[in-house]
């Protein structure tokens, strides 16, 4: 349910044990905390244990951020098509999941704009190795790290930001994220079109950065990544064996709204996707290492 969540194999804020058990560093608005899901297929469940200054406030989470508030059955039209309604019946008990954390998913999903995903998830493992802390706990014991405070991340002079390495327009934006970390997290409270007008009011967040926010944080069903390198592609061959742009997709996905990301994560999860064809996006080599 929660791998959406992760950022790449290397997060250093997650952590898997040879037994299926997650870990995950996270930053409350209570504080710092270390957060152990342990699942139990035979009972149906998740056991889960937190330990810092917010273990209380991500228990509290753990519901909705396995998508305990998600009711996929409510309104979501699968039937609409053929590859939909099978993926849909793959996977009956997949849920939206919903942190209830902005800055977390925002921060990497800046660091993640316009650049190859090698290239992403080491600029964002970089950061909170260099500018984050270790998690509570036993956490600590098993590397696991909390993303900086905004009042970190807003103090990070330009010069660090090109040796992690992440450029200047993807740094300003996450230091301008972090001075208004408070205004941004309370898009939480609001109307799914209301929070996206809220995170892209901000220059350097657009509808893919949006999307990618408020699927993860906001637990919103029709967040697209509409602009992603693949996406589209993908989800247009899934669904009708065509590689087609942002506008034939999103005139593909009308008939589900407001589940549009719902298809999209079906889409994910059965591993569907164009074929490959050409050189991939290279790394780009000028940024200091």
């Amino acid at each position: 349910m929660i791998g959406v969540l992760r950022h790449g194999g290397g997060d250093p804020t997650f952590h898997r044990d040879d037994d299926g058990t997650l870990w995950r560093g996270l930053r409350t608005p209570a504080g710092t905390a270390t957060l152990r899901l342990e699942p139990r297929p035979a009972d149906g469940a998740v056991h889960a244990a937190a330990w810092g200054e917010g273990a209380e406030w991500a228990l509290a989470a753990v519901p909705a951020m396995l998508g305990g508030e998600d009711d996929a059955a409510a309104g979501f039209p699968a039937h609409r098509h053929p590859v939909v309604a099978e993926l849909a019946r793959r996977h009956p008990h997949w849920r939206m999941p919903r942190t209830g954390l902005v800055m977390e998913s925002l921060v990497p999903a800046v660091i993640e704009q316009k650049v190859t995903g090698r290239e992403a998830f080491a600029g964002f493992r970089n950061l909170v190795h260099r500018f984050g802390e270790r998690a509570p706990g036993p956490g600590a014991a098993r590397r696991l790290w909390v993303q900086p405070d905004p009042d970190t991340l807003a103090r990070i002079p330009s010069w660090e930001w090109l040796r992690l390495p992440v450029d200047p327009a993807r740094s300003h934006t996450v230091v301008r994220a972090a001075r208004l970390a408070p205004s941004l997290e309370r898009t939480l409270a609001m109307t799914p079109a209301d929070a996206d007008r809220g995170l892209r009011s901000l220059p350097g967040i657009g509808v893919w950065t949006s999307a990618e926010v408020r699927f993860r944080a906001h637990g919103d069903a029709d967040a697209v990544s509409f602009g992603d390198y693949h996406v589209a592609r993908d989800i247009t061959y899934a669904l009708t064996g065509e590689e087609l742009d942002d506008a034939a997709l999103a005139e593909l996905l009308e008939p589900f709204r407001p589940h549009r990301y719902r298809v999209q994560r079906l889409v994910e999860l059965a591993g569907l996707h164009h074929p490959r064809r050409g050189p991939r996006m290279a790394p780009r080599t000028h940024l200091p290492v």
